[in-house]
């Protein structure tokens, strides 16, 4: 994208600080944005980077340091004002009603469902989907539609409210490669009409491609300022965590006994998302294998099974080698399964626990309990072995770990995993949202599980990931299971064919 010098200070950040007790989140931080243009703000998980926006969008106030929009002060601590003078944002977890339409969710919160601008409000979402190539029919409820075309819908909710300063806020965190596309060709056309845009992310590999300048955010402090086309994805990521780093790759090993089979599994239908269709799948000791596919296409089933969450309607579950029959999350941790599940907020943790408390959710009552009682010593020191073993950047462990950043609350779930060195390992996009360096932290830590002859079984999205750590790789589309590819047989062209379904009539493997 083209950076014009001269164009207009749309909004200007300067020297904000910002501390809660003795942490200090931001520290003398300025940023400057110009007209139609989109400026990436990096920095590791806890960097400062949220808390900035959140004092931008007035939902913090800032201890010191002031913010301009257009000119003009903007009042802190109230997000009215942010909105009305321009100031959109998008939050990485989105917030829309999934009984109500797209049009009732665009226009919540700023007009009455039920008064006469219907038409008009209708008129303009159409309007809006059409000039900036956001796809989305008004009348649609959003519980039916894809993870893609609700991040639309928060987006036309900015722009209907006139937004002219646009926060995307890890945009691309539950996306497919081709969602993300749609998404920088909707921010190109947007820029080039005078949108200016700030865009929060990990994967550097998209802030080269969409990002004018970059900011980067180390600790609370300002750290760097680059053009995007004078920098690297290296040198980005030493910036941000400073020093050099190299993402963790497994090599090639022989693979040991089969610790858990699924054979025929099948599950049924949850609406329009699908169940498994008799999926077979084999997990071994001393092997990582990698489970690739669009979100929503079964592997919520088939991770609910691994955890003991679910049996199959019909088929068979095997661990080491005999019939599974009463499954449950306890009987499954009993037997040696560890779980890092999909959704940290909401299945991995309790927001208003503290570190201790979350760190032995899944072991209290085997680790912890003495006749009924809670042996709180024993679990605050281990929760500080977690603490310190996996570097969770906290102030202790009794903090609320919804206070800690988004990589720090999963190196927490890791450490509750790993903890006691389980033979399989579930580990279902472990590292969404991630900074670089907890990524190579996450992925250093399942290569070592590996490593030890556990099994695990990694499922993401990211296809970087996927061919980079597992032996072998899987595709799941419409439940369905494909062959299992050794690691280097495959190209991210041909995977991306069969998450698309369209090799599923021919069941060889490479």
């Amino acid at each position: 994208m083209s950076q014009d010098q001269g164009a207009e200070v749309v909004l200007r950040l300067d020297r904000i600080t910002k501390s809660f007790g003795a942490l200090t989140a931001n520290d003398a931080v300025s940023l400057d944005l110009r007209r139609g243009e989109v400026v990436a703000l990096l920095g590791e998980n806890g960097a400062g980077k949220t808390t900035l926006m959140n004092i931008l969008f007035g939902h913090y106030v800032a201890d010191d340091g002031g913010v301009q929009v257009f000119g003009q002060p903007l009042p802190p601590g109230n997000p009215k004002a942010a909105l009305a003078a321009g100031v959109g944002m998008v939050h990485q977890h989105f917030t829309l009603a999934g009984n109500l339409t797209v049009l009732d969710n665009i226009r919540l919160g700023t007009e009455g469902l039920w008064s006469r601008g219907a038409h008009g409000a209708r008129a303009k979402v159409e309007r809006l989907s059409r000039d900036f190539g956001l796809a989305v029919h008004p009348d649609a409820k959003v519980s039916r539609l894809t993870v893609g075309e609700r991040q639309r819908v928060e987006i036309l909710k900015a722009l209907y409210r006139d937004a002219r300063i646009l926060i995307l806020d890890e945009p691309t965190a539950v996306l497919t490669p081709q969602e993300s596309d749609a998404l920088f060709a909707t921010l190109r056309k947007a820029t080039a009409m005078g949108l200016s845009v700030i865009f929060i992310s990990h994967k550097l590999h998209e802030v080269m491609a969409i990002a004018d300048r970059c900011i980067v955010l180390r600790h609370g402090r300002v750290v760097g300022r680059v053009d995007t086309h004078a920098t690297d994805k290296a040198a980005l990521a030493a910036l941000m965590v400073g020093g050099e780093l190299s993402l963790p790759r497994a090599k090639a090993r022989a693979a040991g006994a089969p610790l858990l089979r699924l054979d025929a599994a099948s599950t049924p239908d949850r609406g329009a998302v699908p169940g498994l269709k008799s999926v077979t799948l084999e997990l071994r000791a001393g092997q990582i294998t990698g489970l690739a596919g669009v979100s929503g296409n079964g592997q919520a089933a088939l991770a609910e099974i691994i955890a003991g969450l679910a049996l199959p309607a019909s088929g068979a579950v095997q661990l080491h080698g005999a019939a599974v029959r009463d499954w449950s999350p306890r009987a499954a941790l009993a037997n040696g399964v560890g779980r890092i599940p999909e959704d940290r907020h909401h299945q991995g943790s309790i927001g208003d626990f503290d570190l201790t408390e979350n760190a032995v959710l899944e072991s209290y009552r085997t680790r912890f309990s003495r006749r009924g009682w809670m042996d709180w010593r024993a679990a605050r020191a281990f929760a500080e072995e977690i603490i310190k073993g996996y570097d969770v950047r906290c102030p202790g462990p009794e903090t609320r770990i919804r206070l800690l950043s988004g990589g720090n609350m999963q190196k927490l779930i890791l450490g509750r995993a790993m903890a006691s060195s389980p033979d399989i390992i579930l580990a279902n996009q472990p590292v969404r949202g991630l900074d670089v360096g907890a990524i190579a932290y996450v992925q250093s830590q399942l290569i070592a599980a590996r490593d030890r002859d556990a099994a695990v079984l990694l499922i993401s999205e990211d296809l970087d990931e996927i061919m980079g750590l597992s032996d072998v790789i899987h595709v799941i589309s419409e439940g369905r299971l494909s062959p299992g590819f050794a690691r280097g047989t495959m190209t991210a062209a041909d995977l991306g064919l069969w998450m698309a379904g369209q090799n599923f009539g021919d069941t060889h493997a490479a």
